[in-house]
């Protein structure tokens, strides 16, 4: 489904990514791991259209994609949910969602926004409430849910668990399963390197722009140097 190969990115002078490459299959769950400051969140926001690319290319289903704007990336199904959740604080929890069909054409919003209502029944109830009310859970809740909205093919979440009780942090990685199970591909970049591999397909780790291991989930769980760097043990 995504094709990344020999990617750099630099903010002015200084290069983050120095020759990415890696490849995200339909239907995976995909997680990348990394210590802060690595490129994770740069590459995201690479492949979404938003960060500029000094080289290399990305391909999505096929196509090549480097050159186009990042709201038509999102038309093709290529949807990011931001580090933070950046929801849009003084609009409504259903306003929120209606901003995430704006790409759309359709006229089955409406549905949508109740099958999103039906994965997170919080948000039904709070629905009316404006988003800066919601808990930091909740807020990753609508984030994700604005991302559905959209109906992604690859849905990029960056760092969903950030900040939220253990509890929040189960349930946002259920969810994600849950998307999986509904067609949805993942590309995961998470700080909770043992939950995020737990459930991945395939991960990557990358390390100063680089990547520098790759395996199955359960390959990257049981790797010695993996285990020490990113998961404590």
């Amino acid at each position: 489904m995504l094709i990344v190969d020999n990617l750099s990115s630099r903010y002015g002078r200084i290069e983050v990514l120095h020759g990415l490459s890696l490849e995200v299959k339909q239907g995976e769950i995909v997680t990348l791991v990394g210590s802060n400051g690595a490129g994770k969140t740069t590459l995201l926001r690479a492949i979404s259209g938003v960060q500029p690319m000094s080289g290399g290319s990305v391909k999505f289903l096929g196509q090549p994609i480097d050159r186009l704007a990042p709201h038509v990336r999102v038309a093709q199904g290529i949807v990011q949910v931001p580090e933070g959740r950046q929801v849009f604080s003084p609009l409504s929890v259903e306003d929120n969602l209606k901003l995430g069909a704006w790409s759309r054409k359709d006229g089955e919003v409406a549905t949508d926004i109740e099958g999103v209502y039906a994965t997170f029944p919080v948000l039904a109830e709070k629905r009316h409430l404006p988003a800066g009310a919601l808990s930091g859970g909740q807020q990753q809740m609508l984030a994700m849910g604005r991302a559905l909205m959209a109906r992604p093919k690859l849905m990029l979440l960056d760092e969903p668990s950030m900040g939220l009780a253990p509890i929040l942090v189960d349930q946002i990685f259920a969810i994600i399963g849950g998307l999986k199970r509904q067609g949805i591909t993942v590309l995961l970049v998470e700080q909770n390197a043992y939950a995020a591999l737990a459930i991945a397909d395939r991960g990557y780790v990358i390390e100063t722009g680089r990547i520098s291991h790759t395996g199955t989930g359960r390959e990257l769980l049981n790797d010695a140097r993996v285990r020490t760097a990113y998961l404590g043990l």
